[in-house]
């Protein structure tokens, strides 16, 4: 018998959800200008701005060089400001926020790096403006690699999702720390680890997918 119900890892389940996707949705507003940013005013860019690109790099590599167990950890104070409380998935999503913005900046900014210079180059010998450049031009010619690099970051989530876990943060990681390790209960682990890899699969899969139909166009 198990040490956790059915409908427990059921809600657990609904949780990760909602952490990745808020996570994500939200991750993506702050991360994906960041990433344009990036392109855009560093020494080839449209708009060369080395002091800008420069700031942007340092902050992007100083919050990617903290592990996310420890930034968790490290901005409780502001999850308790934000959402009134350091535990659960309300509090989880604060860190995940922060830690994933950074990742997909700089998933983006390869992404958009992929982009063919011409491209840009007859865009701009057409009188084409800064944002159209950006919107009817780099956007759309790396609108594969962006589903792919958004991908990447959904899964990453999933892993973190896993690690808030071990502090209260809800979700699979939860169930997995407080019923499979600390009450050694191997069959809760075990459905655990599959329910995770199944996320991760099926995140990937349609990645993939959009990916391909994005790139038919």
């Amino acid at each position: 018998m198990m040490s956790v119900t059915w409908p427990q890892i059921g809600k657990a389940i609904i949780e990760t959800l909602q952490m990745v996707s808020i996570s994500l949705i939200l991750g993506s507003l702050g991360g994906i200008p960041l990433g344009i940013l990036l392109v855009i005013t560093n020494g080839t860019g449209i708009i060369k701005n080395k002091l800008l690109c420069s700031l942007i790099n340092n902050v992007i590599n100083i919050v990617r060089s903290l592990p996310f167990i420890i930034l968790l950890v490290a901005i409780v104070p502001l999850t308790r400001l934000i959402v009134g409380t350091s535990i659960g998935t309300k509090a989880a999503i604060v860190p995940l926020i922060i830690y994933i913005i950074p990742y997909i900046a700089r998933l983006v900014e390869n992404s958009l790096l992929e982009v063919n210079k011409g491209i840009i180059e007859a865009a701009e010998a057409m009188g084409a403006t800064t944002f159209q450049i950006i919107w009817h031009f780099l956007l759309p010619e790396a609108l594969g690699s962006l589903i792919l690099s958004l991908t990447t970051a959904a899964i990453g989530l999933i892993g973190a999702t896993a690690m808030a876990g071990t502090v209260g943060g809800g979700g699979i990681g939860d169930i997995a720390i407080s019923y499979g390790y600390q009450r050694f209960d191997t069959k809760v682990t075990i459905i655990t680890v599959v329910i995770l890899i199944v996320f991760v699969q099926a995140i990937q899969n349609l990645g993939n997918l959009l990916s391909r139909k994005v790139r038919k166009h």
